[in-house]
């Protein structure tokens, strides 16, 4: 059976709709029968199109024996896709026809002149790709509005700038009290975000978008950051001067009424704005309502604070972090220090959930050595269960099954991360797509961690007694063997002030 495929990004006066590819198409089938498939809103860049993969899908299965495209960029722009696809026709013995371009697959100079021409497809793409970042940064310099989310504060209203129609933002002013009682308290020295969320919600200041968009620390955080509250003066300029931005306006505009603009530099590395090297400011035409005094004190704050906790994630007070978390809400449980006497102190167990937006009544009183102790007890008694131990030879036995999902699972937890730094900065499309890329990540992982939990079931006879001879040495292991241990044992430890619960993975 042929197929006719059939792909439009976008909707414009000079490109062509998929109807009417299909209809040149058809004339190629030569009255055969044929199944049409169609991406509407896709780009050639890659073949992630769901109607692409049901065509390979069905290839596959043998239901098809001839793909028929209007134009060769219409499957794709991607040399390397391309030819995957084209090694991916000739194993299963599928003729390829472009009805605009006339090819011959079965000859070597079919196949030469094909390769030239996706050649020039993607140099196509690439020279569009930067046309449109052109555009951008172009529009962008002129204070145009570029989308994206509209910043707590502000609403949005079509304007005209030399001649163009865009938006700008105006102030709502419900809204905009908050955020100036959020920006007056952050800008004092001794108050964190902690006490700015607590006050919130002690004195019933919420978010007012709705239950969706309540108050949590990356959305204060978020907004601390954001020149477009500034009222942008000399003072904020030579701020961004120091920190070596990009900076399109004079001096001479920035007269302390105007908010600003910053667009992150798609080079950059540093997606979190703990630099702002390489990142663009630009006046924009709104106006600010924080003043340049407290709006400078709070992202000095912000800096300085972000530079401490720089590769400061890694677990170093207790080797149940990520295992453990809070019995009532199921939050991660976060070690914290308390100074018992100025001499003395003590670390205990905080809910994430309650430390970032209070709403759950975490646990009290959970102090992290008894919970450790019960642990360890617990291990001990767990390991009592199993009667028969391998030797100390099969112990030594390395499982690369499983060393491979754990660098799977790890590279998935990159990945993630990397997505959710990218967060405050994205536009609507962009958070759709992480939000779903994100979707796609967490079920991976959880295929990953229940294949990590297969196999190490499959091990557990290796390991047991390497693991008994570490519990009965627990006292002067190192922080990391400890961890190690735990990890091939526990799957999640829950915990309320009045109950521990441990999930076992033997």
């Amino acid at each position: 059976m042929n197929a006719i495929y059939g792909r439009q990004s976008i909707d414009k006066k000079d490109s062509i709709s998929i109807e009417s590819q299909i209809e040149f198409c058809k004339y190629e089938t030569r009255g055969e029968e044929y199944k049409v498939y169609s991406d509407k809103g896709y780009s050639g860049k890659n073949t992630d199109r769901p109607q692409f993969k049901q065509m390979v899908e069905d290839i596959k299965n043998g239901e098809i024996k001839r793909v028929i495209v209007y134009r060769l960029d219409r499957i794709s722009r991607s040399i390397l896709d391309f030819a995957e696809m084209m090694e991916m026709f000739e194993q299963y013995h599928v003729e390829f026809v472009s009805s605009t371009e006339k090819f011959d697959t079965s000859t070597p100079m079919g196949r030469a002149m094909l390769n030239i021409c996706i050649v020039f497809a993607q140099l196509e793409r690439e020279t569009i790709q930067q046309r449109v970042v052109d555009a951008y940064r172009e529009r962008s310099r002129h204070g145009f509005y570029m989308g994206g989310r509209v910043p707590y504060g502000f609403t949005r209203e079509q304007t005209v700038i030399d001649g163009i129609k865009t938006s700008k933002y105006i102030i709502v002013p419900e809204e905009a009290e908050q955020v100036k009682t959020i920006f007056n308290m952050y800008a004092n020295p001794t108050i964190s975000m902690t006490d700015v969320l607590h006050y919130l919600k002690e004195n019933g200041m919420e978010n007012l978008r709705g239950e969706k968009h309540k108050w949590c620390k990356s959305t204060i955080s978020s907004m601390l950051k954001n020149p477009s509250y500034v009222c942008a003066d000399l003072d904020v300029y030579d701020f961004f001067k120091s920190q070596n931005a990009n900076i399109v306006n004079p001096p001479s505009d920035f007269i302390g009424l105007n908010g600003c603009y910053l667009y992150t530099d798609p080079n950059s590395k540093d997606r979190k704005n703990v630099k702002l090297e390489g990142h663009t400011l630009v006046v924009a035409p709104h106006e600010g309502f924080i003043p340049s005094d407290i709006w400078l004190k709070a992202r000095d704050k912000c800096l300085k604070n972000k530079e401490k906790k720089r590769g400061g994630n890694k677990a170093k007070n207790t080797w149940l972090a990520g295992k453990i978390k809070c019995g009532r809400c199921g939050y991660a449980l976060i070690s914290h220090k308390s100074d018992i006497t100025p001499y003395k102190s003590r670390f205990y167990f905080r809910c994430q959930r309650q430390r970032n937006y209070y709403d759950c009544e975490g646990v009290k009183s959970l102090y992290l050595d008894t919970v450790e102790s019960v642990v360890c007890n617990e291990m001990r008694e767990k390991l009592k269960e199993f009667k028969q131990l391998a030797s100390k030879d099969n112990s030594e036995i390395v499982n690369p099954i499983l060393n491979e999902l754990k660098v799977k699972e790890k590279q998935v937890d990159r990945e993630i991360e990397n997505l959710m730094n990218k967060l405050p900065d994205a536009n609507e499309v962009l958070m759709q797509y992480i939000n779903k890329r994100i979707e796609e990540l967490d079920k991976r992982k959880r295929e990953i961690q229940q294949e990590i939990y297969n196999q190490s079931i499959q091990k557990i006879s290796f390991d047991l007694q390497a693991i008994t001879d570490h519990m009965d040495k627990w006292d002067v292991l190192s922080f990391d063997d400890k961890r190690n241990v735990v990890d091939m044992l526990i799957e999640k430890v829950t915990a309320t002030e009045d109950n521990i619960s441990i999930v076992w993975r033997i």
